[in-house]
């Protein structure tokens, strides 16, 4: 069954943050507030105080993974946090050995609603931009 408006298909291109590489404290992934990308995950009630759930993710070797997606909202509750984060992927990167530039797609089959996740490696001879940080996403829907 098929829900109108749910985005089926998105993608990420890996920070170093992402990967573990800069050693940082974040938990997960960033996932922007843009409609499209959240549309793709199941809806959190902003009205609990850092709502989750799990998702189950197979890749393309037909491993499940369980990702959990969380809305950090402590904002809304005194505190200063008000993100959403794609948390529980340390073992996937590894497994994967995924490095920054890399990118992951992350699809819904229309029939089941079952999750997959594949991976994009970077091109070799593509460098990682280094230097100045640039704020912005990296995440996008994919037209399918």
């Amino acid at each position: 069954m098929r829900r109108r408006g749910r985005t089926l298909a998105i993608t990420k291109v890996l920070t170093a943050n992402d990967t573990g590489d800069t050693g940082g404290h974040q938990a997960g992934m960033h996932v922007p507030k843009d409609p499209a990308v959240l549309s793709f995950f199941p809806r959190l009630d902003p009205r609990v105080r850092n709502p989750r759930c799990v998702v189950d993710v197979y890749d393309d070797d037909g491993i499940l993974w369980e990702f959990s997606f969380i809305y950090y909202n402590n904002g809304l509750f005194g505190g200063t946090r008000n993100e959403y984060r794609l948390t529980c992927m340390t073992p996937f990167i590894r497994k994967y050995d995924l490095r920054p530039g890399d990118q992951v797609v992350l699809r819904r089959d229309p029939e089941t609603g079952t999750c997959y996740i594949g991976i994009e490696r970077r091109a070799a001879e593509q460098a990682v931009p280094t230097g100045r940080l640039k704020l912005g996403t990296r995440w996008k829907e994919i037209k399918i």
